[in-house]
């Protein structure tokens, strides 16, 4: 093998695979303001996707998270508005039950290619 061959294909696997930090994250919210609504739906459709009108679970890791939530909190009135952000772990997220009408699945799958 090359030097190139042993970049592109390690001999030892990942000690971390992809999205292992990340953490399942629900930012609820409510909000009085129309204006300020749609700029927290935006900043979260960023980050997530939405499940019910103003919540949104989000995959991120600490520093996207910390990213988000520093954006959401710039965005908001704190003497009208509530948010709200919930962390669950894998085990806590995979446990979760829902019922009614399809909604997107937001389950991370890590796969590999060889």
């Amino acid at each position: 093998m090359t030097d190139l061959d042993d970049t592109l294909l390690p001999v030892v696997p990942l000690a971390k695979p992809p999205g292992e930090d990340e953490m399942l994250r629900l930012i609820a919210y409510d909000i009085t303001n129309h204006k300020r609504w749609t700029r927290i739906a935006n900043a979260c459709a960023d980050y997530g996707v939405r499940v019910q009108y103003s919540l949104f679970e989000c995959w991120l890791d600490e520093r996207e998270f910390q990213e988000l939530w520093t954006r959401l909190r710039a965005a908001i009135d704190p003497a009208e508005d509530r948010l709200m952000a919930y962390t669950l772990d894998t085990a806590a997220a995979r446990r979760r039950l829902a019922a009614g009408q399809t909604m997107l699945a937001t389950e991370r799958a890590t796969c590999y290619l060889v």
